[in-house]
């Protein structure tokens, strides 16, 4: 796919380094498992050594790793069988703890996740694939950072709607994704403690209307502040602001911020929708759980993934973000890898007269550790498979 173009020097010039596309693969492996450079050159066995491991290093940052796993995503999903899981247009975000060094700016303690480090936040799409991942503070809301990492994901998969849990929602995150074309919905701890905001405060309803409190949503307060919205909408959207800043803002002690109660407001009239959409439809409820279920199974991979060591070794910041999205580019390779593979088996039992059903197909995870061999002397195999690689799903030559 030729994703390590996007690895080298940072004053743009061509890398000094023999076989770049040898060095940045392992550089990948290398930081993506968490082995370290001294580790990787140990089980090369005299291939490569740890100094030049770590000069390729240099050669990325986190805005280079998240472009190469970019051209991933992209050859990912012109895959036939990943129309099987899902077309990309739903996402599911959360977060997993990853335990750190106790003294560094970032740490500290999860009550949440009951560890001590900072939490991996990543978006992945309905067909498995990580869309985008971010290391934060365990102590941030994490839906501050829900809608930055959909604006920041450059690949061709552009979700619209959102599905996240109690942690990716709040109200002026409702209304903020709502403004920008995106649809929140979230599985929510206690939603029946949550309140239902009628359109009117004379407005009742014949079955429903004990859901609701007396409370109303202020439309004027929409309209009178609507092109202050709209200005915060256009300066998210071309860059000026940060959504995540601006979240940020819009906390709990806002309440006098005239933004944050238009964006109240306008929140509460979006998840009432929500949940009563929740309510009254069963297939969205199982889409969420699915999707966040997916979320979940991709933490436990990138975990598997990164069998150096549990914990990230450094106090910079910044190699903290590197290895959560080395991680996540070394796992998409792994996915793309597997669905290939899974393409090819199908297609070979296709061409020996087998049925093949593609809703049993639509059940198969790329998630498969068994054909991973992690452990023992590594060897790298540059040259070009034998066969063309084919994306292609031949089910039809089925008898």
């Amino acid at each position: 796919m030729g994703w390590h173009r996007h690895f080298g020097p940072a004053s743009g010039s061509d890398p000094k380094i023999r076989d770049a596309l040898g060095r940045y693969v392992l550089l990948t492996f290398c930081q993506g498992a968490n082995l370290g450079p001294a580790q990787v050159a140990r089980h090369m066995r005299g291939t490569v050594s740890a100094h030049e491991l770590s000069l390729a290093n240099k050669h990325a940052d986190a805005k280079k790793i998240h472009a190469a796993s970019a051209d991933v995503i992209n050859a990912f999903t012109r895959l036939d069988m990943t129309r099987l899981w899902g077309d990309g247009s739903r996402v599911g975000a959360d977060g997993t703890q990853i335990d750190t060094w106790s003294d560094n700016l970032l740490a500290e303690t999860s009550i949440r996740y009951g560890g001590y480090g900072g939490i991996a936040y990543r978006l992945i799409a309905d067909n498995y694939i990580a869309l985008f991942s971010h290391f934060i503070p365990c102590g941030v809301w994490e839906a501050v950072h829900l809608l930055q990492g959909l604006l920041d994901n450059t690949s061709e998969v552009q979700p619209e709607i959102i599905h996240t849990d109690t942690q990716g929602q709040s109200l002026p995150v409702f209304g903020l994704s709502w403004a920008l074309g995106f649809e929140l919905l979230p599985r929510i701890r206690n939603w029946q403690d949550l309140i239902f905001y009628r359109p009117a405060k004379t407005m009742r309803y014949q079955h429903i209307d004990r859901l609701f409190a007396d409370d109303a949503v202020d439309w004027q307060l929409i309209e009178t502040h609507w092109a202050d919205i709209m200005r915060v909408v256009l300066s998210i959207r071309a860059g000026r602001i940060s959504s995540a800043a601006l979240l940020r803002r819009l906390g709990n002690e806002s309440r006098r911020n005239r933004i944050y109660r238009a964006f109240r407001e306008l929140g509460r009239a979006v998840r009432t929708i929500v949940l009563l959409r929740y309510l009254s439809e069963p297939e969205l409820r199982e889409g969420i759980t699915r999707i966040t279920n997916r979320v979940e199974a991709f933490h436990g991979f990138s975990k598997w993934l990164m069998f150096g060591g549990g914990v990230l070794a450094d106090n910079d910041p910044e190699h903290h973000e590197k290895i959560v999205k080395f991680n996540e580019l070394l796992a998409n390779c792994a996915i793309y890898s597997t669905t290939l593979d899974l393409t090819a088996t199908a297609n070979e039992l296709s061409r020996e007269g087998w049925s093949i059903d593609p809703d049993d197909l639509a059940t198969v995870t790329p998630y498969i550790t068994s054909t991973i061999r992690r452990f023992g002397d590594w060897v790298l195999d540059l040259n070009p498979p034998a066969e063309t690689v084919d994306g292609h799903l031949a089910l039809a030559e089925a008898g």
